[in-house]
């Protein structure tokens, strides 16, 4: 009887361990956070690309990434005030392609899509107009121990390799202290550096943007849950 016991206790705990993992095998929430050091608000100043010193075409925008899920679906959404290169845009990970996807709205209210990957610490997106044969390339890393937002644009026209610069972005994380790798909290929903405490049933938890804040509220009990099987 004690045998039979002990491998019904030895089943219910590799069942528990399979279902901990199962929750966890999410290709898609794994591939975008690749991208977490991303994730919080920006502000910066963008401009001609290779043009030092002067101020002409220079403009301030806020940059904001955050998280967003419905049920398993998982993906970053961009929200940028002020700026002229993007106004808005959804980034998803296709597994299919396996490549990174953005559905970016342009200031004037046009959409386009770029996709690429995420080599060296560097996203790499690119679109290819099919009228015009002309190809953007995007490129978007952090820096300064993830203090520092860069991007930059670049063209290659008539369907040719070589890009040439177009703008440069640059801009600090708001709330320097709080860049990924000075915080030792992290978001119970994303993993990734928690900035923002929350509260549930006495325990205070962290989240690192209001799309993950919105996913805890919407089901605590699943995230505290996923969160604490991880840390054991």
């Amino acid at each position: 009887m004690r045998h039979i016991l002990s491998l019904a206790v030895i089943a219910l705990l590799l069942g528990s361990v399979a279902l901990f993992a199962q929750a966890d095998d999410n290709p898609t929430k794994e591939k975008l956070q690749e991208l977490q050091e991303f994730i919080g608000t920006w502000e910066a100043n963008g401009g001609p690309d290779g043009k030092k010193g002067s101020l002409k075409g220079n403009w301030k925008e806020t940059i904001n990434w955050n998280w967003r899920f419905k049920g398993d679906d998982a993906w970053l959404t961009l929200e940028v005030k002020g700026g002229k290169v993007f106004e808005s845009g959804d980034l998803r990970w296709d597994e299919d392609k396996k490549s990174y996807v953005l559905s970016a709205k342009l200031p004037g209210g046009k959409t386009q899509n770029y996709t690429g990957s995420f080599k060296k610490d560097i996203l790499t997106l690119e679109h290819l107009d099919s009228a015009t044969k002309e190809r953007t390339q995007i490129t978007m890393n952090t820096a300064a121990e993830g203090v520092r937002l860069i991007y930059r644009v670049k063209k290659a026209t008539g369907g040719g390799k070589l890009f040439a610069p177009v703008y440069l972005v640059q801009g600090n994380r708001e709330g320097e202290s709080l860049a990924a790798k000075d915080s030792k909290q992290l978001c119970v929903v994303s993993g990734g550096a928690g900035t923002m405490p929350i509260s549930y049933k006495g325990e205070t938890f962290y989240v690192c943007c209001s799309g993950c804040r919105d996913a805890f509220n919407e089901n605590p009990e699943k995230y505290i849950k996923e969160f604490k099987a991880k840390k054991k």
